[in-house]
């Protein structure tokens, strides 16, 4: 391997899957580093509600992107792109092989192929959309983009209005469905990719699910999301979980309502990862994978 490209094992699949110890296990035998490819564990202020790993993982196996950056400071998967490959450059020079684990299917595509040069925000139509969410609900808008992409729509979270804008946003500009934008050509880079995708049943997926969400409350999380309840309005924080707890401090949930709605979109999550990650191609079962693969 000495001679040979430098090799990134890039390990995703849905939520509570098992991608964390899967990439733990291979860090410590290739005696590497992690990098998160995780849209909301890169935020440092959410920490439960993200199922970050515990302190005495990140301080045996170096993480990065994870505790990287504010909640109150912009991020998006173009920056990410761009902090993974710099970063890249620089692990190579010390190990052979990198690990990189999550399941945010966007910063995957970031970084293993590139992001398309997509138009900026048309700012007239979002402001239209924006009185359409305002006047009719959020149902609405997801309503006009299943009717204008539905096999595309349902790779979008149904009550995310930042993501339901914005993919409507690229459709109307562009004449383009999602799933379009999505497998556009790819850029080349200067390592090699492994993609292993975490294969697990659907019914044990759901349980690890119903649990995790279980084992999250226990250890705190109505008081972690209690703090982030006066910025529940910040683009980072219009995620499952964090949600349903605000609404729940709002009233509109009692706590076991709360904590079955969360549960439920969590499912939900879940399963647009899954039609997300269906269209990768060369991927390796985790149960299959080898060393001798990288050679």
């Amino acid at each position: 391997m000495a001679n040979s490209k430098p090799v990134l094992i890039v390990i995703f699949g849905p939520t509570a899957s098992g991608k964390t110890d899967f990439a733990l296990q291979l860090a410590k035998d290739f005696q590497t580093e992690i990098l998160s490819v995780d849209s909301r564990q890169i935020y440092t202020e959410m920490s439960i509600g993200t199922a970050k790993p515990p302190a005495s993982v990140l301080a045996e196996i170096k993480h990065h992107f994870i505790n990287h950056c504010s909640v109150h400071n912009p991020y998006n998967a173009g920056i990410f792109e761009k902090e993974a490959l710099h970063l890249l450059e620089s692990l190579f020079k010390k190990h052979q092989v990198v690990i990189a684990a999550g399941g945010t299917g966007l910063y995957i595509k970031a970084l293993c192929d590139g992001l398309d040069k997509l138009p900026k925000a048309n700012e007239n139509l979002r402001l239209k959309l924006q009185e359409d969410l305002d006047e009719y609900g959020i149902d609405y808008l997801f309503k006009k983009l299943q009717n204008l992409d539905l096999e595309g729509s349902k790779s979008i979270d149904s009550k995310n209005p930042h993501r339901i804008i914005r993919a409507i946003e690229l459709i109307e500009e562009t004449g383009q469905s999602i799933t379009h934008l999505k497998t556009s050509p790819k850029m080349d880079r200067p390592f090699k990719i492994i993609k292993i995708r975490m294969d697990i049943e659907r019914a044990t997926l759901y349980q690890n699910i119903n649990t995790r969400v279980d084992q999250m409350i226990n250890a705190g999380w109505i008081e972690e999301a209690r703090h982030l309840y006066p910025y529940k309005n910040l683009k980072a924080l219009q995620t499952v979980g964090y949600k349903e707890l605000f609404d729940y401090f709002d009233g509109i949930y009692t706590l076991p309502e709360a904590i079955d709605k969360i549960k439920q979109h969590t499912r939900n999550y879940a399963k647009r990862q899954l039609t997300w990650f269906k269209s990768e191609r060369d991927c390796i079962p985790h149960h299959a994978f080898t060393r001798q693969m990288i050679m």
